[in-house]
């Protein structure tokens, strides 16, 4: 079953249809290593990331495993040849990430120009949640980042763009954006989050709106680069 090229508009999804037939009819077999995300990318005429989307999406549903440093590799089919439920998510994770950068780097510069200071405060005790949780390896401080960021919605006053945040959260919170911060998850990742949250909060507290905004995007655009990091075999 030759591969056929996918226009750039088309979502994760389609991607993985294509790789997961490709499983099934044993283009590739159980145990092999699929071609790495590059040429993958190259021969369906989609982007890297579009590629990753995917491959998280058939990880999620047990047909491939990831193992950085080395590649991916199939798994393959569950029991009488079919997988698991296809993953249904809304968005890709560094789709997810690319509206976050716009959005929640314009609530940080809103809240910049018109916080208060109890609503100031609620940014910093969400950040002493993150801060307390990251103390403990065996703890994610999700819960904490989570709150962070919607307070700094909360802090704009506009519930629209308050309600924007919660669903960018709710995706944020899914399997395929989980699975794939599990793979790079440690506690010096969190400390390094926590430093960029605490640039972040400064420039809110300081009333410094292109402060805010910057930092806002620099803490997003360092997590989509730490999580475009290659999984291929190191050469």
């Amino acid at each position: 079953m030759p591969i056929h090229s996918i226009e750039p508009r088309r979502l994760y999804r389609q991607i993985a249809d294509q790789i997961r037939a490709l499983i099934h009819s044993r283009e590739f077999a159980a145990g092999a290593r699929l071609p790495p995300e590059r040429d993958l990318a190259r021969q369906l005429g989609v982007s890297r990331p579009s590629v990753r989307e995917a491959l998280i999406a058939l990880e999620v549903e047990g047909l491939v495993e990831v193992k950085i440093g080395s590649g991916i590799y199939v798994l393959g089919s569950r029991g009488n040849g079919e997988s698991g439920t296809p993953v249904q998510a809304a968005m890709g994770p560094f789709e997810l990430l690319r509206a976050r950068w716009i959005i929640e780097s314009e609530c940080a510069a809103l809240a910049a120009k018109v916080a208060k200071r109890p609503q100031i405060a609620a940014i910093e005790e969400a950040l002493q949640q993150m801060e307390s949780v990251a103390n403990d390896d065996k703890r994610q401080p999700l819960a904490g980042d989570r709150l962070f960021h919607l307070r700094i919605a909360e802090a704009t006053g506009n519930g629209a763009l308050v309600a924007v945040v919660k669903m960018l959260w709710e995706e944020r919170m899914g399997p395929l954006f989980a699975q794939l911060e599990h793979h790079y998850d440690s506690p010096s990742q969190w400390t390094r989050a926590i430093a960029e949250h605490r640039l972040v909060l400064n420039a809110i507290g300081k009333h410094d709106v292109p402060g805010a905004r910057d930092a806002m995007q620099g803490h997003l655009d360092r997590a989509y680069k730490r999580l475009s990091k290659s999984w291929d075999a190191k050469h």
